[in-house]
């Protein structure tokens, strides 16, 4: 499919109208698309709520290092 965008206006039922048109096989593609979409902007707002600039690397790494030494203390 052509990644050009195409703006004309509609609103849902319109939508759903042209969509029911389309071929078992079509209609396959369009709801694998519209998830990957779905899943790709719910996965970047996960992610965009864990950045912080509060935590550098370092201090990960020395945190990090710390649980294992408690975790190896143990056994």
């Amino acid at each position: 499919m052509n990644s050009e965008a195409y703006k004309i206006p509609a609103n849902y039922s319109q939508v759903l109208k042209l969509v029911k048109q389309l071929s078992a096989k079509d209609k396959i593609r369009l709801s694998k698309e519209l998830a990957k979409e779905t899943v790709e902007t719910r996965l970047n707002r996960l992610l965009e709520s864990f950045r912080t600039d509060e935590l550098s690397e370092n201090t990960i790494n020395e945190e990090v290092e710390k649980v294992r030494a408690e975790i190896h203390a143990r056994k």
